[in-house]
Order: structure tokens, then sequence, then C-alpha cells
């Protein structure tokens, strides 16, 4: 019993002083590796034969892919995804992706919000959840909506 270390913290302070670090070190990574992108491309099934599909990404090599893992546990959703290289690289990469409108809305857009982004990606995020505001809103269903978003994302429609 001497031998045991008890911490001064209470029951789950130090999980919590954990995952605010965990917290900030994924708004780091994601500022460094992370993209938010919305891709706006023709379905000729989709009523304006457009479809827009928003999504979270962190791509790393295999030799990171626990770095991916440990997003992907940590915010609960999303799939990992290989992208098999053939090229002069040495290894393949892996994409951490959420695309789920649902786990965007609730879980991706909150946490960015509360850890705010600090470079360049900070302007790419805010056109990200505003672009999904407006998909929220179901305007990627009407032609003026649609060209609405594009415009946002800096796409243009053909």
């Amino acid at each position: 019993m001497d031998s045991m270390i008890l911490s001064k913290n209470p029951i789950g302070a130090d999980n919590q002083q954990e995952r605010l670090k965990l917290s900030w070190w994924i708004a780091g990574f994601t500022d460094g590796e992370g993209c938010f992108s919305v891709s706006i491309f023709h379905n000729k099934t989709s009523r304006l034969g457009w479809q827009v599909m928003p999504e979270f990404v962190l791509t790393q090599g295999k030799s990171s892919l626990s770095a991916l893992e440990e997003v992907k546990t940590f915010f609960n959703c999303g799939h990992i995804f290989i992208n098999k290289r053939y090229d002069n690289h040495h290894e393949h990469l892996y994409r951490y992706c959420v695309r789920k409108r649902e786990d965007l809305n609730n879980i991706i857009i909150p946490f960015f919000h509360q850890h705010p982004l600090l470079t360049a990606k900070k302007k790419s995020f805010k056109k990200f959840y505003q672009a999904l505001d407006l998909i929220n809103q179901g305007k990627h269903l009407d032609k003026k909506g649609l060209e609405e978003i594009a415009q946002l994302v800096g796409k243009k429609l053909i």
C-alpha cells in the first residue's frame, strides 16, 4: 500500500486534463494536417445533377496511423481509409474522414468553435461551417442555393 501513489486530484480530474490536452493537440494537428472541404460534383441521380459533400479530413502516412486512430477514438465518429501509393513515396497514406452531416454538425463544428484554429485553416473552417449551415437549410437542393454554396467554397458550376 505504501508504494501506491494517490492522485491529489478528484476522481476524473486527471482524465479531464488529459482530454483537454488532447483537444488542443487535435486542434494544432488539424491546423497542420487537416482539411475542411465541400466537394460539388456531377451526379445524374440528384435533382439538380449536382451533389454536395462536406467532409473533415486528416491525412497521415502509415507510420503515423496511430495519430489518426487517436483522433477517431476521441471524436467517436468518422472512418479511416487507406490511399495506396505506388509512386516514389515510401508509405501509403491514410485519411481520417468525417462525412456524416450529423457528426459534422454535432461533433466536429462545435469542437473547432471551442478550440479555434490559428492558421489560414481558420478561414477555411469558417467557409466550411457556413456552407454546412446552407446545406442544413436545404439550400443545396435549389439552383440559387447550390450556386451560393459553390461561390462560398470557391467552386464553379459548369
